[in-house]
């Protein structure tokens, strides 16, 4: 996977996330929370893999 694909992920996990943080379940707040999280590290992943040349 590319350089783009996991910027894409990123994003709409971090999206997802966000929206989930916004419930009133304190759970679904928590699974939101995660999912931003992991969001922000495929973006991370995305940005490390451009610079590589997707060799990682």
């Amino acid at each position: 996977m590319g350089k783009l694909t996991e910027t894409i992920k990123g994003t709409a996990n971090e999206a997802i996330g966000n929206l989930k943080q916004k419930s009133n379940d304190p759970a679904t707040q928590a699974e939101g929370k995660a999912q931003e999280l992991k969001g922000e590290a495929q973006k991370a992943k995305g940005k490390i893999q451009g610079a590589m040349g997707d060799d990682i």
